[in-house]
């Protein structure tokens, strides 16, 4: 992305785009105090989180029992109440489904690519399905410490190890088919991005026209085989992505705020819940309600004002699929594929 010199005058930034992720698929019952249950918990955190100032939430689904939901019913059935009660909101599907273990002793993993595709036939449709790139680690407990796991599930030996060696699997064959099946659909994909090399295998997918639409990305800075949080990984990641795409910074744990804060003062857009932080500081926990008003004070103490249902929508352009890959690249401000025989850097064709 490119910034003029008054790039940072909030009154020149698109408005703020808050994200909830509030039904932590790692999480037990008892590891947070708003962890939802009962389906009525569930629309309620998400009633909750939107009269606080989210207008994207990021949807997991739990059993009864505590455990994260493989079940399509389920998403079917929250989808369809979502819908009716908090109409405002871009419904946006976890990719994973769930990677929570079945229980102590088993792993936690990714379901096959044959069940993640099912999400492409939720009904009725959510507006995003995320969407990882490329087979990596995922280690979330790497960057954690003792603090943020206390009084946890995850501070068991058993279920530390099973998110210790947790592998997120998605490479060629699974995205390629993904991306058609979201499309055919109608499904926005939601691209969750480790580390620069990830970005370049979605540069190739759109310049190969695989991809054809709006690039809307998140920077996962979970560690443990995706981003840290060293602020010139972040800088640089900004720096990398196209003028013309959507990013939001996604971090963990008491990480989560000051992350969140470079992210708002220079124009990006941010994620917050339980999913990804359970605390305020040390010691002190704090809801996913919490963590959206948090959000909207600090970008509203920098004078950036924070986006409504309809303005995520334009945002993210919600809807909208280009013909091939040259329009692609020209609805995101990417320079054009090199043409046979043309040397030297390309530039943007200003012709037209």
């Amino acid at each position: 992305m490119h910034f003029h010199d008054d790039s940072l005058y909030p009154e020149n930034q698109e408005k703020l785009v808050i994200q909830v992720a509030p039904y932590g698929p790692e999480w037990l019952p008892g590891d947070a105090d708003d962890l939802p249950l009962t389906m009525d918990e569930h629309v309620q955190a998400a009633v909750d989180c939107h009269a606080a100032g989210a207008t994207v939430l990021h949807i997991h689904v739990r059993e009864l029992d505590g455990k994260g939901s493989k079940r399509m019913s389920l998403f079917n059935e929250l989808l369809g109440r979502l819908r009716e009660a908090v109409p405002d909101m871009v419904l946006q599907i976890g990719g994973s489904i769930s990677f929570a273990p079945e229980g102590e002793g088993g792993d936690a993993k990714w379901l096959a690519y044959d069940t993640r595709h099912l999400l492409a036939e939720l009904t009725p449709a959510p507006d995003q399905v995320t969407i990882a790139i490329n087979t990596s680690q995922m280690n979330i407990v790497e960057i954690m410490d003792d603090d943020d796991l206390a009084g946890t599930s995850i501070a068991k030996p058993d279920y530390h190890r099973a998110y210790r060696d947790m592998v997120v699997e998605a490479g060629p064959e699974f995205y390629l088919e993904h991306l058609r099946r979201l499309r055919d659909h109608g499904i926005q994909p939601h691209f969750q991005l480790a580390h620069l090399a990830q970005l370049e295998t979605v540069e190739r997918l759109i310049r190969s026209g695989a991809y054809t639409g709006p690039l809307i990305l998140n920077y996962v800075a979970i560690g443990g085989g995706f981003a840290g949080r060293h602020p010139a990984d972040l800088v640089e990641f900004i720096r990398r992505v196209p003028d013309g795409a959507v990013l939001t910074v996604e971090s963990s744990m008491r990480a989560v705020a000051p992350m969140n804060a470079v992210a708002i003062a220079l124009g990006q857009h941010v994620r917050v819940g339980n999913e990804d932080n359970l605390w305020r500081a040390k010691g002190e926990r704090m809801s996913s309600v919490a963590q959206v008003e948090q959000m909207v004070r600090i970008s509203e103490s920098l004078g950036r004002e924070i986006a409504t249902g309809a303005d995520a929508r334009r945002v993210y352009r919600l809807g909208e699929y280009y013909a091939d890959a040259d329009e692609t690249l020209a609805r995101l401000g990417m320079v054009p594929n090199r043409r046979p025989g043309q040397r030297g850097f390309m530039l943007r064709d200003v012709t037209a």
